[in-house]
């Protein structure tokens, strides 16, 4: 499936399921490369884009309705890999029934409700928000491409559309916690998930706050819990069991951890995944048998995330057991991207790691040069021909040699914070020169509190994160007038990079002005 965020992804999902076949989503922004590896791997039969759609349609007009068994496979997404390539994770149509059975008797989904759809296609959260509604005779509601990645558009589109139930990712949920709400809404329940919850909602709040955990590989959802108001220091807990799913907190021996204690989350029942499509070695290491159940070929996912149990039963999520990294909700293999950065010709050698907390998380590289001149830009060239946006780090560190410990291994601990002084290819203190530049560069001097802010200078090596990244798009529009999203943050780090990003916006918005209103916009540009 290459197509837009559109109602017609669904129309196609389900003319492939009555053809007989499974889907795989394939995100039109992703490298060429990329999509290139996935439809190979995936060995996908026919691709369905834009120009297809009539064609196959007629198709799967003529195509005889197939019967499909709880075994066969529905869809395969593709997640971060160890072995530098990504992973396809093997979804039938069993695990998805199970998530849309459990789902419509959990938050009570009938005829009457309208769901919101905010995650992108080659997210796994995509099957949550249409099928247990759709299903239901529900109703599903497409938020557009900027509203879905602001917190405060989002939910003001929420209360107008009279959305009942949405899932919004936790970067988003949060700063939407402590907002005003409207005394009464038709919202009854906001679902999150993707990132570890770091915030309880304040009373009053007229809906519930449901927070759920899950990977990919257990059909996106594998525990829920309501969240309450509260004081408490420890994080919100990620919940319990959904239906016919079992969670084990086991220890290095696979056997269970006493209550209190922290242990590997491992995943049983219906929501276990087929594997890792064409990776035998992968899914032997991680779909194992779990000697749990009494039945005989039952399985268990071995997920490398920490958590314990709690006193009331549900589980408190304590990080991961290994290195792999959580990125606004997206599962990182910093192994896959160190593998593209050492065939770069200007690179010894490099190390890629996460920093800061959940939810100000940022990827920062550690490059060996080889020797001669390197500067950042170049890298992230490079790594976008064969990553999506969210794998680029965020920061390039220049470093002479990578510390080991005793044993040969990578020393993370040893490795410096990100500076401007240490970034590579640094250029040194630059001033911001035009009347944006100016503007922009006083902005994130105002909302990162540092003193001098240059036109070279990183949003996230300033200390930025995504919630002030939440916090820097709104005052842009307000300033500017102008539709800044979160993304296009990532996308322009700098204040250069955002000042022209800014002006791109604001020429096209000049053009379509008369004399007067373009005067007006330029004066208050430059107060």
């Amino acid at each position: 499936m290459c197509l837009e965020r559109a109602f017609e992804y669904g129309i196609a999902v389900l003319a492939v399921w009555k053809a007989g076949g499974a889907y795989v989503p394939v995100d039109l922004e992703w490298p060429e490369e990329r999509r290139v590896f996935v439809l190979e791997d995936a060995r996908a039969a026919v691709v369905i884009g834009a120009g297809l759609k009539i064609e196959v349609r007629r198709k799967m007009e003529r195509a005889a309705t197939s019967e499909i068994a709880r075994e066969s496979l529905a869809y395969i997404i593709y997640t971060s890999g160890s072995t530098g390539k990504p992973k396809g994770v093997e979804v039938t149509h069993g695990n998805l029934l199970n998530l849309v059975f459990w789902h419509r008797r959990a938050f009570g989904v009938t005829a009457q409700d309208r769901a919101s759809h905010v995650a992108g296609l080659a997210f796994d959260a995509v099957v949550w928000e249409l099928w247990p509604y759709l299903s239901a005779g529900a109703s599903v509601v497409l938020a557009d491409a900027t509203t879905r990645t602001s917190a405060e558009l989002l939910r003001g589109w929420l209360v107008a559309e009279g959305i009942t139930i949405s899932f919004v990712p936790t970067a988003l949920v949060e700063p939407m916690l402590s907002a005003q709400w409207p005394h009464k809404t038709a919202l009854r329940y906001l679902l999150t998930g993707a990132d570890t919850l770091h915030e309880y909602p304040v009373a009053g709040l007229p809906f519930q706050l449901v927070n759920n955990y899950g990977p990919t590989e257990c059909t996106v959802v594998a525990t829920s819990g309501v969240v309450k108001p509260s004081t408490e220091s420890r994080k919100p807990s990620i919940g319990s069991a959904i239906a016919n799913t079992q969670i084990y907190l086991l220890n290095e021996n696979r056997q269970p951890v006493a209550a209190g204690e922290t242990g590997e989350i491992y995943i049983g029942g219906t929501s276990v995944a087929r594997g890792y499509r064409n990776q035998p070695e992968q899914t032997a290491e991680r779909f194992v048998a779990n000697p749990f159940s009494p039945a005989v070929d039952a399985r268990m996912y071995r997920t490398g995330d920490l958590g314990s149990l709690l006193t009331d039963g549900q589980i408190e999520f304590h990080g991961r057991a290994d290195n792999q990294e959580k990125i606004r909700g997206r599962r990182i293999e910093p192994d896959e991207i160190v593998s593209v950065l050492a065939r770069h010709p200007k690179v010894a050698s490099a190390a890629v790691v996460g920093r800061g907390n959940a939810c100000s998380r940022q990827l920062v590289a550690y490059v060996v040069p080889a020797g001669t001149a390197l500067r950042s830009s170049e890298l992230r060239e490079f790594l976008s021909k064969e990553l999506p946006e969210y794998m680029i780090p965020s920061a390039f560190v220049r470093i002479a040699a990578l510390p080991l410990t005793a044993n040969g291994k990578l020393d993370r601990g040893a490795l410096p914070e990100p500076t401007n002084e240490n970034a590579l290819g640094t250029m040194g203190y630059r001033a911001p020169e035009s009347a944006i530049e100016v503007k922009i560069a006083s902005i994130l001097e105002e909302l990162l509190k540092v003193e001098r802010v240059g036109l070279d200078d990183n949003f996230f090596l300033l200390g930025g994160h995504s919630l002030l990244g939440t916090q820097m798009v709104l005052l842009v529009r307000e300033r500017f007038g102008v539709m800044l999203t979160l993304r296009g943050l990532f996308m322009a780090q700098t204040v250069g990079k955002l000042s022209d990003e800014i002006e791109r916006q604001l020429i096209a918005k000049l053009e379509a002005m008369s004399e007067e209103e373009a005067s007006a916009m330029l004066a208050q540009i430059e107060k």
